[in-house]
C-alpha cells in the first residue's frame, strides 16, 4: 500500500480519533466511520467532537454535528473551516 503523506490538519485529525477510537490502527483510521467502528456510538461522537473542538480551537456547530459521519468528512469540515 502506498505511503501517502499527510498534511498537519490531516495529522491532527488522526490523532483525535486515535484518542477516541484507541483501538483502531493508523491504517483503519482514514477510513473509519460509524459503520466501521463499532464504538462509534452517541457518546464516542460527542467525545470526538469535544476532542476535535479542543485540538483545533473551533466550536462546531449544531448543523455541522450531522456532517461529522467519517474520518473523511470530518476532515472536510476541518479544510472547509481553514479556508474561511
Amino acid at each position: 500500500m502506498p505511503v501517502i503523506a499527510l498534511d498537519g490538519v490531516e495529522r491532527r485529525l488522526v490523532r483525535c480519533f486515535g484518542l477516541v477510537f484507541p483501538e483502531l490502527g493508523a491504517d483503519e483510521i482514514p477510513v473509519a466511520s460509524p459503520s466501521s467502528v463499532g464504538t462509534w456510538d452517541s457518546l464516542a461522537s460527542i467525545n470526538l467532537v469535544a476532542v476535535i473542538e479542543e485540538e483545533f480551537g473551533i466550536q462546531v456547530e449544531l448543523e455541522e454535528l450531522g456532517d461529522m459521519m467519517s474520518f473523511a468528512t470530518v476532515l472536510d469540515l476541518l479544510e472547509r473551516r481553514r479556508g474561511r
